[in-house]
């Protein structure tokens, strides 16, 4: 009896964790795929979790008791997973040694396709027919056993896997740095985990012999080894493609673990085992799983939230922990332009509801110009007239709560920055209330209005304040040339390239030149996306120095210029022509600098519709700018052959 219970025990512990194997391979499938899609070693990484996922998801849909028929079913269908993972593994070695820059001359590409050829021959043979594996009945349960093709099936997969450790091999010693070699190292110890969780070990067992207690303990050991394995497996692999830094995809990589498979194997843990321990405690096994798996996340969900800085600060950031908190900090601190808007209408309702007032508004002071951005009641009116109160700014200057300025029937005060001795007193918006009669305030109203100017001059000055961070990091963020894909190059030897390949420097990549762009329109008239952009670092750049007296800037602006004029088509301009519509946005965003709302009615469009097209505009210039790259290398690459020739 005792031994019976240990059996079952040992049966639902090795469940459980095929289980687990296919949660932590799916999951890693799925964040390979969304991921680093673009990447040659995700795609082939894919193909192997694939194989993995397949071969463990009919273990278990057979251990959930299903008929014998539909057990032969699943047990041939995992031959899918079984059969293509010996040449999933060498696609993903031979795509490692790519990656390190020994490329196919077309032998390795022949040789990977001849093997998912055979691997597809396998998946027929098992599916079709029984010359590989043949139905027998064990321990009163159908099973597979070996048939004569099975020996060629294991010399096939140990051939494959040699295959596959020479290549790691030979891509480890192409590693130039301590870190991509100390990777592939990791790549070598776990690449034939998958192999030996998908191998059919229990074809060559005597009937009944994989439920034996020592089959059963090997065979649950060996799926703690595969679970721990793929996930080790999964952190080498998580770095190639990648466009971040190293430290964001480890974070990445954490977090996913965390929330992603480790929950779903406390799920699966849960229900397999609440189902066997209800029956002790006399309990519904169906109601109390339910309670049991909401208690156990809720409550997973809370550790990994009190784990996690921890972790960070370990096994992530170590002794960049401090800065990195600094700038986590900030963005914890910084409210968006619609919270800080939110946070002013609230101030306007409040005093509107203390004065007894019908109309309150803000303005902000944008290049010496007014700009309605928060209004209520009648102060609605004044939106559509916000120019009118350039005229006021001069009688601002002396207003005060005791005397505001009256305007139209408002009372005017001015607002000025709350921080700093240089541009303490400035003045960067207008508070208008409505009067409530045409004298001054009374003592009691001037308290109010104090107070109210006070709290809207300081959310003001915060969202001046942000306006100019924000700039600040669009200017900035895209100068940051260090880069995984960058790095690629120092990381591994040179790229094998034939000898009659010109020798041309290589295009920048589109999506940094897209950035890079971006940021140079925003700062056009000077600013950081300007002053340190990598565009000054472009041939065209360089060869438009001499006509603008060698200053980078003024270059840049100059090559900005021609291709926005590559924008604009022929014949009369017409602001409602969508052939118009990629250079008028440039133009009067950018080159004359108008507000999205003027240039949206300009254009006759909604603000989300503008914003669509300014990014399509962006990237219509950045593809500008690289055909012009490329003529200018070309015409540099034949200046150098013709003074060489000479």
């Amino acid at each position: 009896m005792t031994s019976d219970l240990f059996v079952s025990f040992l049966d639902l512990m090795n469940e459980t964790l095929a289980a687990a194997i296919v949660i932590v391979a799916a999951s890693l499938l799925l964040y390979t795929i969304t991921r680093n899609a673009h990447d040659r070693v995700a795609r082939a990484s894919a193909m192997v979790l694939f194989a993995v996922t397949t071969a463990y998801v009919c273990d278990v849909l057979t251990g959930l008791r299903p008929t014998d028929e539909a057990v032969l079913r699943l047990l041939r269908a995992q031959w899918l997973g079984i059969a293509l993972a010996p040449a999933a593994l060498v696609h993903l070695s031979d795509a490692l040694l790519d990656t390190t820059g020994l490329p196919s001359r077309g032998r390795r590409s022949r040789t990977l396709r001849l093997m998912y050829l055979i691997g597809t021959a396998f998946v027929i043979a098992a599916m079709f027919s029984d010359i590989l594996v043949g139905p027998i009945e064990s321990a009163g349960r159908p099973a597979l056993r070996a048939m004569p093709l099975m020996a060629v099936f294991a010399a096939y997969t140990v051939v494959a896997s040699g295959f596959a450790l020479i290549n790691v091999e030979r891509a480890r010693r192409r590693c130039l740095t301590r870190s991509t070699r100390r990777r592939m190292g990791y790549l070598e110890i776990a690449l034939l985990t998958p192999i030996v969780g998908v191998f059919p070990f229990s074809a060559f067992f005597a009937p009944g012999g994989e439920f034996t207690t020592g089959a059963l303990v090997l065979v649950i050991i060996a799926n703690i080894f595969v679970v721990l394995m793929l996930l080790f497996l999964a952190y080498p692999l998580s770095f190639f493609g990648s466009r971040i830094p190293d430290r964001a995809v480890k974070a990445d990589l954490l977090r996913m673990v965390l929330r992603g498979p480790a929950t779903g194997m406390l799920i699966v843990a849960v229900l397999f085992f609440t189902s066997r321990a209800t029956r002790i405690f006399g309990l519904v096994s169906s109601e109390f799983a339910v309670f049991a798996v909401v208690t156990v996340v809720l409550c997973w969900q809370w550790i990994i939230d009190l784990m996690l800085p921890l972790l960070d600060r370990w096994l992530i950031y170590g002794e960049e922990s401090e800065q990195f908190n600094k700038i986590q900090k900030l963005n914890r601190q910084l409210l968006t332009r619609a919270d800080l808007l939110s946070l002013m209408e609230g101030i306007l309702a409040q005093a509107r509801n203390v004065l007894r007032t019908s109309g309150a508004f803000v303005a902000a002071l944008t290049d010496s110009t007014p700009e309605v951005i928060s209004a209520t009641g009648r102060g609605h009116d004044i939106e559509d007239r916000a120019s009118d109160l350039s005229g006021a700014l001069g009688g601002l200057k002396i207003a005060t709560v005791a005397q505001p300025l009256l305007w139209e029937g408002f009372w005017l005060l001015p607002l000025s920055r709350q921080r700093g001795l240089i541009n303490g007193g400035q003045m960067i918006g207008v508070l208008g209330l409505q009067a409530t009669h045409d004298s001054a305030p009374t003592a009691d109203e001037m308290a109010v209005i104090a107070r109210v100017r006070r709290r809207v001059a300081r959310a003001l000055d915060d969202m001046l304040l942000q306006s100019e961070v924000v700039a600040a990091l669009e200017g900035l963020l895209p100068q940051f040339a260090t880069s995984r894909e960058s790095n690629r190059e120092d990381e591994y030897q040179p790229r094998s390239t034939p000898a009659a390949e010109p020798n041309l420097p290589a295009l920048p990549d589109r999506d940094q030149i897209v950035e890079q762009v971006q940021a140079a329109l925003r700062h056009y008239y000077g600013g950081p996306g300007m002053t340190k952009s990598r565009l000054l670092d472009l041939a065209v750049v360089r060869r438009a120095l001499e006509f603008n007296v060698n200053e980078p800037v003024r270059a840049l602006r100059s090559v900005l210029d021609r291709a926005i004029e590559l924008q604009r088509p022929p014949g009369e301009r017409d602001w409602r022509s969508q052939d118009w519509l990629i250079y008028n946005i440039l133009d009067l965003r950018y080159i004359k600098k108008q507000r999205v709302r003027e240039v949206a009615n300009r254009l006759y469009m909604s603000d989300a519709n503008l914003y669509r097209k300014q990014n399509l505009a962006i990237e219509a210039v950045a593809d500008s700018l690289l055909r012009m790259e490329a003529d200018a290398l070309l015409e540099e690459a034949t200046e150098s052959e013709s003074k060489s020739v000479l």
